[in-house]
C-alpha cells in the first residue's frame, strides 16, 4: 500500500499543479515549491541520539529557526561539517572520529528540519543563512560538506567570498538548481506552464532564474582551495556535476571514485580528507 501511495501521490501533485496554474500561476508555483522543499526525513533516529547528545551546543535561534549544533573539541584547526538533503550531523560520524585522531575541533549543525533542528522545508539559500551563522561565530579554517550541503557552501562564498576558510571539500555535491527542476518535473509530471511559473517566481523570491543558480557560477571567481569527491556511480547526483565544478573552479581538485555510491563514509575518503586538510 504504501508503495502504491508513493506513486499516486505525486502524479496528484502533478495534476493539481496543473490545473491550478490555469487560474493562478503565482499560487501554483509558490505550492510546487513548497511540495518541493518538504523535508520528509532525516530527523535523528534512536540510535544516532547517543552520539549527538554527547557533543550537542546549546539550541540557537537562527531568524525563524531554533538550530541545533554540534562540538567534539580539539586544539587543532576548526573544521565546520555541512550535511546533505534528508540526512543530520550524525551522517559525520565517521569523519569525526578520523578528525579527532588529528586533534582537529570539528563544529556540525543540523540544518533546518533536520535533526533536532525545527522546521518543515528547505532550500539552498535558507541553509546558506545557517551555515554563515556557524562560519561568523566559530570561524573554521576548513568546511568538509556532502551534497546539497556542497551547494550550499558554494553558495555561500559566493554571496561571502571573504571568510576565514581557507580550503573547502565537497563530496557528492549537485552543480545545476535547473537538474533539480528536471527531476522535479519527470517525478511529478507537471507541464512547462508550472515551471514557467516556477522560474519567475523564484526570480522574484530569490533573484535567481532556474539556469543562474549554478555552482558553475558560484566557484568561478572562489579563491579557496578545494577537494571536490564524486563517484562515477552515483545514483543520487550525477558525477558530471562535479566534472564541470572542477573545469569552473582554478583552485580545485577533483577526486573520482567508482563504486563507493553517494554517501562516501569509507575509510580512503576520510583519509583523503585529513591529507587535504594537513597539506
Amino acid at each position: 500500500m504504501k508503495q502504491l501511495i508513493a506513486k499516486i501521490l505525486p502524479l496528484a501533485y502533478g495534476k493539481l499543479f496543473n490545473f491550478l496554474v490555469l487560474f493562478n500561476k503565482t499560487e501554483a508555483a509558490k505550492l510546487s515549491f513548497k511540495v518541493f522543499c518538504t523535508i520528509r526525513k532525516g530527523r535523528v533516529k534512536p540510535e544516532q541520539r547517543d552520539f549527538l547528545d554527547a557533543a550537542k551546543l546549546p539550541m540557537e535561534q537562527i531568524e525563524e529557526h531554533q538550530i541545533q549544533s554540534y562540538q567534539w573539541k580539539g586544539n587543532g584547526p576548526t573544521v565546520l561539517l555541512i550535511h546533505g538533503w534528508e540526512s543530520n550531523a550524525h551522517r559525520w560520524r565517521n569523519l569525526i572520529q578520523k578528525l579527532q585522531e588529528y586533534k582537529f575541533n570539528i563544529i556540525a549543525f543540523d540544518a533546518p528540519a533536520h535533526g533536532h533542528s525545527s522546521g518543515k522545508y528547505l532550500h539552498v539559500p535558507l541553509y546558506s543563512i545557517s551555515t554563515r551563522y556557524m562560519m561568523d561565530k566559530h570561524k573554521p579554517t576548513a568546511i568538509v560538506a556532502h551534497s546539497v550541503g556542497g551547494m550550499t557552501t558554494l553558495f555561500d562564498h559566493y554571496k561571502n567570498p571573504e571568510s576565514s576558510v581557507e580550503k573547502i571539500v565537497t563530496i557528492g555535491a549537485p552543480s545545476e538548481f535547473s537538474a533539480f527542476m528536471d527531476h522535479y518535473q519527470q517525478l511529478i509530471k507537471f507541464n512547462d506552464k508550472v515551471r514557467k511559473a516556477m522560474d519567475i517566481h523564484l526570480k522574484s523570491w530569490l533573484g535567481f532564474h532556474f539556469h543562474e543558480f549554478s555552482s558553475l557560477r558560484f566557484v568561478a571567481n572562489n579563491t579557496k582551495q578545494g577537494m571536490l569527491f564524486h563517484d562515477t556511480e552515483d545514483k543520487q547526483v550525477a558525477y558530471a556535476a562535479s566534472q564541470s565544478v572542477h573545469k569552473h573552479w582554478k583552485g580545485s581538485q577533483l577526486v573520482t571514485t567508482t563504486g563507493l555510491g553517494h554517501s562516501m563514509h569509507q575509510e580512503k575518503v576520510n583519509s583523503d580528507i585529513i591529507a587535504f586538510l594537513n597539506s
